[in-house]
């Protein structure tokens, strides 16, 4: 009786610790979070941060227990042109010194598909946060070509948001710009 419950609890003990959930580090060189937003009419002006972290918890084994915190820095922001980078940066927009960072935590995975899903978090801008939902795809995993040890992880991610109503960006009206916000994301990520 006692070999029999010994083994059960090996059992147990392994089977939790080999479908728990892997953590990963974002790959900061591999990283990149763009937007796109109408520009009055006349096109789709593009943008990106510069400089992006994290850290993902990803189970495989039961999709909804993982989880994902990124961070950027909001003064990273680049759209191709300095003085519009310093207007974003501005209190008017993103106030970057008063609020250096953007995050988004999530708080509900939920697997849509054999790679899909749909990750819902608190997004923070400006001091503003808000609910977001991105659909998520899970590209790959596999080891480095060069470097067996180390494995990588990416994912691709989109969602939208309204940037005057959901975040108070007013002036955004006044250049024409939004509302809607399409946000665009790409992480590599090293397993732990």
């Amino acid at each position: 009786m006692r070999l029999t419950t010994l083994a059960a609890a090996v059992t147990l003990l392994w089977v939790g610790h080999a479908f728990a959930a892997d953590t990963y580090e974002v790959d900061p060189q591999h990283a990149w979070v763009g937007f796109t937003v109408n520009h009055a009419g006349w096109s789709t002006a593009h943008g990106l941060f510069k400089t992006v972290s994290g850290e993902i918890q990803f189970d495989k084994a039961d999709v909804g227990k993982s989880s994902v915190s990124i961070t950027v820095d909001a003064a990273s922001i680049s759209t191709n042109f300095d003085q519009r980078d310093a207007d974003l940066q501005s209190p008017d927009f993103l106030n970057s010194a008063e609020f250096p960072q953007i995050t988004f935590t999530s708080t509900k995975v939920e697997k849509t598909g054999d790679k899909t899903g749909k990750v819902t978090g608190d997004l923070t801008i400006a001091g503003v946060m808000k609910p977001l939902t991105l659909d998520v795809t899970w590209n790959s995993e596999a080891p480095l070509p060069w470097d067996a040890k180390t494995i990588k992880t990416g994912f691709t991610a989109t969602g939208k948001f309204n940037v005057v109503d959901e975040f108070g960006m007013k002036k955004a009206a006044e250049y024409g710009l939004g509302p809607e916000i399409a946000v665009n994301i790409d992480v590599e990520a090293i397993k732990k």
